[in-house]
C-alpha cells in the first residue's frame, strides 16, 4: 500500500545530482529493478494493465515513469560505465517502452522526455557519424559510436513507437472527432501542438541516429496500409504525420528514393479508396506530406506540377476541411517553389503559371471567398518571381482579370446611378475584391502598381461616396447604426481600401512616385472625412495608413504633415485622453503615427503653431503613462527620440527646455516610481540620464528658473524635493545620495539603472511590498535569451525546424 509513496521518494532521491554518492545511486537503482520485477514481471503487458487497472495501479505506472524517466536522465550513464549492469539497464528501458505504450497522454509526454533527452544527447555526441548515406557506405551501422551501439535494439522500438503514436501537426485541418466522424477542425488544440512539436524533435534526432531504419519502419507501415492489413484512419494519420514531420533529416538522394514511394503510395489508396470520408483523410494526408517537402518538390518539376494539379483537384472536394487545407498547402508551396512557376521547365511549352492563370476560372469556381483570397496570394508569390518587367506586366493583368470584370461592371453601373452602391451585395462583392487585391499586393510587392493604378480614382471615389452614404445614416439614425450590416458592410470596403494602399505604399520602392501620384488623392478623400465623422464612424486604419506613408516617404512629405495633422490630431486625441480603454486600435495607431512623424519629419514638429505642439508633447505623457504596455513603451521611444531631435536644433531647443524640461522630468518621474510601469525600467533610466546629462554638461543654456542661475543645482533641489514631496518617509541623506548619483552616473546606462532601482527598492520595502517584479525586464530578457539560444541549437541540426520555419536564403 506504500509503494505510491516510496516510489515519488526515490523520484526525488534520483532527482538530486551529487558525484560523491555513486555508490548509493547505485544500489538504489538495483534494489529497485529487482522489487520492481517481482511486482510487475518483464513480460507483463503494461498498457492492458493499465487500461484494466484501479486509480492506485494506475497511479502506481505514472510514478514508475516518472521514476524510470528522472533516474535515467541523471544517473544513466552511470549505469552505462559498468559493465555487470548492462542487463538491468536493458531491462530498465523495456520497462520504459511498455509504460510509454500506455494509452494515456500525461504518462506518455513523461516518457517522451526521457527519449528526447537520450536521442538528443546520443546525436550531439557524434553528429555527423550518420551523415554518410546508408548507400554509399555499403553497410547499415557505418561507424556507430560505441555507446550508440548499446542503445540501438531499444532505439528502433522507440522509432516504431513514435511512428505509430505521431500527434497531429498545426497545417492538418480534416480529423476524426469523438463520434468517429470526420470533421474540419476548428479550434487550434495548443497540448497538442505542443505534444507534435517534441514528438517530431524526437523522431528527427532518431532518424539522424539512423536513418535506414526509420525508412524501413515507414515503408513497412505504408505498406501495410496500401494491402489492408493495417489500414485506418488513425493509423494512416499518424504515419503520415510522422513522414511529414522528419522533412530536412535525410540526404537528398534517400528523400527522393522514399517520397517517391510514399506519393504514388498514397495516391494509389486515394484513387482504390471508396467515400467521401476515406478520401477526405488520404487527401489531408497527401496535402500535409507535399507541403512539408519543398526542397523535394523543387527539384522535382513533374512532381511538383503533379502535386499542385492534385491539390486543384481537392479545391472542388466540398468535405469539410479540404479546400481549406488545398488552399493553405498551395500557398506554402508557392512561396518556397515560387520560380519554378514563371519558368519554361524541360518537356513543357510555357511556364505553369500561363497555364494556372488560363484555367483560374475553372480551379477556383467552387471555392469561398476567403479561399479564393488564399488562392490569390498564393499565385501572386509566383508572379513576384517573374524578372521580366513587360512580362509581369501582362501576368498581372491577366491574374487580375476576373476581379477587375467584376469591379467595372459595379463602377459602370454607379457612374450611371450611384444608389447602387447602398446595394447589400454590390457592397459585400467591392469588399471581396478589395480583400482580393490586398492578397495580391501583399504577394507581387511593388509591381503590382499596374493593377492599383487602374483602379485607383473610382476606388477613392467609392470611398467618398460609401462615407457620405455613412455620415447621412448616422445622421438620420444615431450612431447605433453603424452596428447594422449593410453600414458595416461599407466600412469593410473602407478599410480595405485602406489596407491596399498602405500594404502598396510599404513594398513600394520609388517615394518620389507615390508622392507625387497616388499621397495627393488620397489625402484629399480620406483626412477631411476623418475629421467630420462622428468618433464611432472614424477608421483606425486612417492613421497606420497615414503612419506608413511618413515612415516611407520621410522628407518627401514634411510639407504635407501640418495638414495631416489639421485633420486627425486633435480629434483623435480626443477619443483617447478621456479614459486608458475606449477605442484601442486608434489609440495604437494614433501614436506610430507620433513616432513615425517624429523620427522621419521631425521639422514639421517645428513649424506647427504653440498650441499645437504642447497637445504633441501632452499626448506622448499621456502615452508614457498608459497601462497598455505597447502603447507606453512607444510613448517613452517617441520623448526619447523627440529629447535627442530637439537637442540637433540649436533655434527651437532652449525655449523647448524653458518650458517643458521640468514638466517632463517629474512626469517620468512619476512613471519611474509606478509599480505597474516597472517594465519600462531600461527606457526610464535612458531617458533621465539623457536629461541629467544635459543639465550637467551645460547644454541647457537658458534658466530654467529665473530666480536660479545654476541649472544644476535647481534641478537637484527640485528632484529632491519632488521625491520628499510623494515619500515623506525617506530621509534626507536618502534623496540626497540618490540626487547626487543621478549626475554621477548618466554616462553609465546600466550603473544609472542599478542606481535607480535600489532607490525604487528602498522605497517598496518601507512600504512593504514585494521587490520581484523590478526585474521583470531581466526575467523577460533572460528568457528571451534562452530562446535565442534554443533556436541556434534547433538551426544546427538538419531537420528539427519545419522547412516553413526556416529563412529563404536556407531554403535552396
Amino acid at each position: 500500500m506504500f509503494r505510491n509513496v516510496t516510489l515519488k521518494c526515490l523520484t526525488e532521491i534520483a532527482g538530486v545530482s551529487v558525484n560523491q554518492y555513486e555508490e548509493q545511486f547505485v544500489n538504489l537503482f538495483t534494489l529497485t529493478m529487482d522489487q520492481l520485477k517481482q511486482m510487475l514481471p518483464l513480460n507483463t503487458n503494461i498498457r492492458l494493465a493499465y487500461s484494466n487497472g484501479k486509480d492506485d495501479e494506475q497511479n502506481f505506472i505514472q510514478n514508475l515513469s516518472l521514476f524510470l524517466c528522472t533516474f535515467l536522465k541523471e544517473h544513466g550513464q552511470l549505469i552505462e560505465k559498468r559493465p555487470n549492469l548492462r542487463e538491468t539497464l536493458v531491462e530498465a528501458l523495456h520497462y520504459m517502452l511498455l509504460v510509454s505504450e500506455v494509452e494515456e497522454t500525461e504518462i506518455f509526454k513523461i516518457c517522451l522526455e526521457y527519449w528526447n533527452h537520450l536521442a538528443a544527447e546520443l546525436y550531439r555526441e557524434s553528429p555527423f557519424s550518420t551523415s554518410t548515406s546508408p548507400l554509399l557506405s555499403g553497410s547499415q551501422h557505418f561507424d556507430v559510436p560505441p555507446r550508440r551501439h548499446l542503445y540501438l535494439p531499444v532505439l528502433s522500438k522507440v522509432r516504431t513507437l513514435m511512428v505509430s503514436r505521431m500527434a497531429k501537426p498545426e497545417e492538418v485541418l480534416v480529423v476524426e472527432n469523438d463520434q468517429g466522424e470526420v470533421v474540419r477542425e476548428f479550434m487550434k488544440d495548443t497540448d497538442s501542438i505542443n505534444l507534435y512539436k517534441n514528438m517530431r524533435e524526437t523522431l528527427v534526432y532518431l532518424t539522424h541516429l539512423d536513418y535506414a531504419d526509420t525508412e524501413r519502419i515507414m515503408t513497412e507501415k505504408l505498406h501495410n496500409q496500401v494491402n489492408g492489413t493495417e489500414w485506418s484512419w488513425r493509423n494512416l494519420n499518424t504515419l503520415c504525420w510522422a513522414i511529414g514531420s522528419i522533412s530536412g533529416a535525410m540526404h537528398e538522394e534517400d528523400e527522393k528514393r522514399f517520397l517517391v514511394t510514399v506519393i504514388k503510395d498514397l495516391l494509389g489508396l486515394c484513387e482504390q479508396k471508396r467515400g467521401k470520408d476515406n478520401k477526405a483523410i488520404i487527401a489531408s494526408n497527401i496535402m500535409y506530406i507535399v507541403g512539408q517537402y519543398p526542397r523535394f518538390l523543387r527539384a522535382h518539376w513533374k512532381f511538383l506540377k503533379t502535386v499542385v494539379n492534385k491539390l486543384f483537384e481537392f479545391m472542388h472536394e466540398t468535405h469539410d476541411g479540404v479546400q481549406d487545407m488545398a488552399c493553405d498547402t498551395f500557398i506554402k508551396i508557392a512561396q518556397k517553389c515560387r520560380r519554378h512557376f514563371v519558368q519554361v521547365q524541360v518537356g513543357e511549352v510555357m511556364p505553369f503559371i500561363d497555364e494556372i492563370l488560363n484555367n483560374i476560372n475553372t480551379i477556383i469556381c467552387d471555392l469561398q471567398p476567403q479561399q479564393v483570397h488564399t488562392f490569390y496570394e498564393a499565385v501572386g508569390y509566383m508572379i513576384g518571381a517573374q524578372t521580366d518587367q513587360a512580362v509581369q506586366e501582362h501576368l498581372i493583368e491577366k491574374y487580375m482579370l476576373l476581379p477587375n470584370q467584376v469591379w467595372d461592371s459595379i463602377i459602370q453601373q454607379a457612374t450611371k446611378n450611384v444608389d447602387i452602391l447602398k446595394d447589400a451585395e454590390t457592397v459585400r462583392q467591392l469588399g471581396s475584391i478589395l480583400k482580393t487585391n490586398v492578397r495580391a499586393c501583399k504577394a507581387v510587392g511593388h509591381p503590382f502598381v499596374v493593377q492599383l493604378g487602374r483602379i485607383y480614382l473610382d476606388m477613392l471615389n467609392v470611398y467618398k461616396c460609401l462615407s457620405e452614404n455613412i455620415s447621412s445614416a448616422i445622421q438620420t439614425n444615431g450612431e447605433m447604426v453603424t452596428k447594422q450590416p449593410l453600414i458595416r458592410s461599407m466600412r469593410t470596403v473602407k478599410r480595405e481600401t485602406l489596407k491596399l494602399i498602405s500594404g502598396w505604399v510599404s513594398r513600394s520602392n520609388d517615394p518620389q512616385m507615390v508622392g507625387e501620384n497616388f499621397v495627393p488623392p488620397l489625402l484629399e478623400a480620406v483626412l477631411i472625412d476623418y475629421q467630420r465623422n462622428v468618433p464611432a464612424a472614424r477608421e483606425p486604419e486612417v492613421l497606420s495608413t497615414m503612419a506608413t506613408i511618413v515612415n516611407k516617404l520621410g522628407g518627401h512629405i514634411t510639407g504635407e504633415i501640418p495638414k495631416i495633422f489639421d485633420a486627425v490630431f486633435e480629434c483623435t486625441l480626443n477619443m483617447i485622453n478621456k479614459d486608458f480603454e475606449e477605442y484601442p486600435e486608434h489609440r495604437t495607431h494614433f501614436f506610430y503615427l507620433l513616432q513615425a512623424v517624429n523620427s522621419q519629419c521631425f521639422p514639421a514638429f517645428l513649424s506647427i503653431p504653440p498650441a499645437q505642439f504642447k497637445l504633441v508633447l501632452d499626448s506622448i505623457i499621456w502615452a508614457f503613462k498608459h497601462t497598455m504596455r505597447n502603447v507606453a513603451d512607444t510613448g517613452l521611444q517617441i520623448l526619447y527620440t523627440l529629447l535627442q531631435n530637439v537637442a540637433q536644433e540649436e533655434a527651437a531647443a532652449q525655449s523647448f527646455y524653458q518650458t517643458y524640461f521640468c514638466d517632463i522630468l517629474q512626469h517620468i518621474f512619476s512613471v519611474v516610481t509606478d509599480t505597474s510601469h516597472t517594465a519600462g525600467l531600461t527606457m526610464h533610466a535612458s531617458i533621465l540620464a539623457y536629461m541629467f546629462n544635459l543639465v550637467e554638461e551645460g547644454k541647457i543654456s537658458t534658466s530654467l528658473n529665473p530666480a536660479s542661475q545654476n541649472n544644476q543645482g535647481y534641478v537637484q533641489e527640485y528632484v529632491a524635493n519632488l521625491l520628499k514631496t510623494a515619500f515623506p518617509h525617506l530621509q534626507d541623506a536618502q534623496v540626497k545620495v540618490f540626487v547626487t548619483g543621478l549626475f554621477s552616473l548618466n554616462q553609465d546606462i546600466p550603473a544609472f539603472k542599478e542606481h535607480l532601482r535600489d532607490f525604487l527598492v528602498q522605497i517598496k520595502e518601507f512600504a512593504g511590498e514585494d521587490t520581484t517584479d523590478l526585474f521583470l525586464e531581466e526575467r523577460e530578457t533572460s528568457l528571451r535569451q534562452a530562446q535565442e539560444e534554443k533556436h541556434k541549437l534547433q538551426m544546427s541540426v538538419p531537420g528539427i525546424l519545419n522547412p516553413h520555419e526556416l529563412p529563404e536564403e536556407m531554403c535552396d
